[in-house]
């Protein structure tokens, strides 16, 4: 192309076409070529390598202008590298580019993405230009959301109508998100959208249906969705998506059915969502089939399904299958390292999860908040304490993440659950920010495993301000008083579920066989085997010599219908909505020895694995 003397335009275009280059080797001599490659390296996601061309831009003779800067600001942002990006805000003062608006808009923006929200706003309020473009009120509006400051961002938003800004498509993308669970603020800004003529935008739509979703609202969710008159794929992605972000599992996996039927082939957004889904309720045989789909599909080395796949696995109790596609993964993040420690954790082996998180710092992968969370409950679940505490103190000293309320009940729960309860009390007053729920809930569960009513009633004081209608916490302390033969607290905590209206969830128990899910509630009698199973349960309370009595669990029923249907030396897999009874896991580690079988039931927060009269939690959950 030199020899021929072609226009620079044509030199560009064969510039983008690489993707990956070593910049060290490559010299190009006008701004405008290093802005396509810049563009290129920053479109393909390399951020690292657009930071490193831009200084390699700054040694040479091309001067950046005001198409570099975005750029290089987007990939500061991406990156979370705050520093670069103040370099770069003192690098577009220098050359003159702080008026342009892309820039203007981008400085914004990267500071809203690096949590420095006070510095975007100082920077908006200072350039009497800026408060006249709609994309500059755009990027603050979307750095209040990410920053949760919705009312901040609700503020300029009307203050942007009063000052006749012109609202767009991506004025409200920004903003709906940060309604949250307020209801009414999202009811109020679709109206407006519907007003401006905003709902036929796609992306809008989309987002309109997520915030529902958020809000608690699926039936209006769905409702508008239905009236939708064409529904594109990223349409359906946002609602199964929606269902699976917020506990709505069955209704997620129901509607994938449906988009199956519409003859849309789902792409590996969808099958996220999917994936997630089965992972929730167990649903191993839809979640082996989704597998199917993603070997034979050209997606199949999408880490985003492989990281949802190692989950499913993992949450439906195989974690061989979920170390096999672990270490059959081309390229390992961040995520895939958390899902596969979470799995181990989930399943009490907290030893292997120690050992994979090491492997993942010797791989040169710097740990962040949410792998924390599952290498310590990791740690709480296999009675590491020693450990857990020495990976606490290393989140600061170490890495310079601050430990949030997240982290503090983690380790309030690896104190608790070793009986070190005065220590766990000085952990959560000397936390820097206001005990939540969770780290008070972790406090009234260790009491409940050690019988410390004195400080379980403080715990239960405290929590239900923070969560008045969270039944589970009425529940645990009743049956503390239960335990330690306390008939005034108990009819205490049922005046107080009456008087706020509050009733137990109903315990359930589920088996999957041959793609059918069989649900059992205690008592039951609804199952076509009822006879079979109760003719077995009695066998086996002969076998070990141990009365289920008339108010039969719903996982003995699970059990023994799982024994009717399964070969000889078959792993079982039973899913509860609720905390295994003390009772029920000494009659399953009696029937484990038996029968010699493995059974593995999983509760809300864990796995148990029954083998030979030994359960992996060593008698402590």
């Amino acid at each position: 192309m030199t020899k021929q003397s072609f226009i620079l335009h044509s030199t560009n275009k064969l510039l983008s076409r690489q993707l990956r280059i070593t910049v060290v080797n490559k010299t190009y001599t006008t701004c405008a070529s290093y802005n396509t490659q810049l563009r290129d390296l920053t479109r393909h996601g390399n951020y690292q390598e657009c930071l490193t061309l831009y200084r390699q831009m700054l040694r040479s003779a091309a001067s950046p202008n005001a198409f570099t800067f975005p750029v290089v600001l987007k990939s500061s942002a991406l990156l979370s590298l705050p520093i670069s990006g103040t370099q770069l805000h003192s690098h577009v003062i220098k050359t003159g580019c702080h008026s342009e608006p892309f820039v203007q808009t981008a400085l914004i923006s990267f500071y809203g993405k690096c949590s420095l929200i006070k510095d975007a706003r100082q920077l908006f309020d200072e350039s009497p230009h800026s408060q006249n473009l709609t994309v500059c009120y755009n990027a603050l509006i979307s750095g209040y959301t990410r920053n949760d400051q919705f009312v901040s961002g609700y503020e300029l938003f009307a203050r942007m109508r009063f000052m006749r800004i012109p609202v767009d498509a991506v004025t409200m993308l920004g903003l709906i998100p940060g309604c949250g669970d307020r209801l009414k603020f999202g009811e109020s800004l679709h109206g407006f959208v519907a007003k401006c003529g905003l709902d036929n935008d796609f992306c809008v739509a989309n987002c309109l249906l997520t915030m529902y979703i958020r809000c608690g609202s699926k039936e209006l969710a769905r409702k508008f969705f239905d009236c939708m008159p064409i529904k594109e794929l990223a349409t359906w992605n946002a609602m199964i998506s929606g269902y699976a972000q917020n506990g709505y599992a069955t209704e997620a996996l129901e509607l994938y059915r449906e988009l199956e039927s519409s003859g849309l082939d789902p792409n590996p957004i969808t099958l996220v969502g999917v994936l997630s889904s089965c992972a929730h309720l167990g649903a191993r045989k839809i979640g082996v089939d989704i597998e199917k789909k993603v070997q034979n599909s050209s997606f199949k080395n999408n880490i985003f399904l492989n990281n949802a796949l190692i989950n499913m696995y993992a949450r439906c109790g195989d974690l061989r299958k979920a170390q096999e596609i672990f270490d059959s993964m081309l390229e390992k993040n961040l995520v895939s390292w958390t899902a596969i420690i979470g799995g181990y954790g989930m399943h009490g082996e907290g030893e292997t999860a120690v050992h994979l998180f090491n492997e993942m710092i010797r791989s040169n992968i710097r740990p962040d908040g949410p792998v924390f969370v599952s290498v310590l409950s990791a740690c709480s679940h296999a009675g590491l304490t020693d450990t857990g505490l020495d990976y606490f103190e290393s989140m600061k000293m170490k890495y310079g993440l601050n430990p949030g309320p997240e982290h503090y009940s983690c380790v309030v729960d690896l104190l608790g659950r070793a009986g070190r309860l005065d220590d766990a009390q000085k952990i959560i007053k000397t936390m820097p920010m206001e005990p939540d729920g969770a780290v008070w809930g972790a406090l009234l569960g260790a009491c409940k495993i050690h019988k410390n009513v004195d400080l379980a009633e403080v715990a239960f004081d405290r929590v239900i301000k923070l969560e008045p209608t969270n039944i589970g916490y009425y529940v645990l302390l009743s049956n503390l008083y239960t335990e330690v033969n306390n008939t005034e607290g108990i009819l205490r905590i049922r005046v107080m579920m009456r008087e706020k209206g509050l009733r137990k969830d109903p315990g359930y128990s589920y088996v999957e066989h041959k793609g059918a899910t069989h649900l059992f509630v205690a008592g039951d009698h609804n199952h076509p085997q009822t006879d079979e199973i109760y003719a077995m349960l009695t066998r086996l309370d002969d076998l070990i010599n141990i009365s289920s009595g008339n108010m039969v669990h719903s996982e003995r029923l699970a059990i023994a219908f799982a024994l009717l249907i399964t070969e000889v030396g078959q792993d079982i897999l039973v899913i509860k909505n609720l905390r295994v009874c003390g009772d029920c896991h000494e009659f399953i580690k009696s029937v484990s020895k038996v029968v010699e079988r493995r059974f593995i039931i999983r509760d809300p927060t864990r796995f148990h694995h029954f083998k030979d009269g030994v359960c992996s939690c060593k008698d402590y959950w």
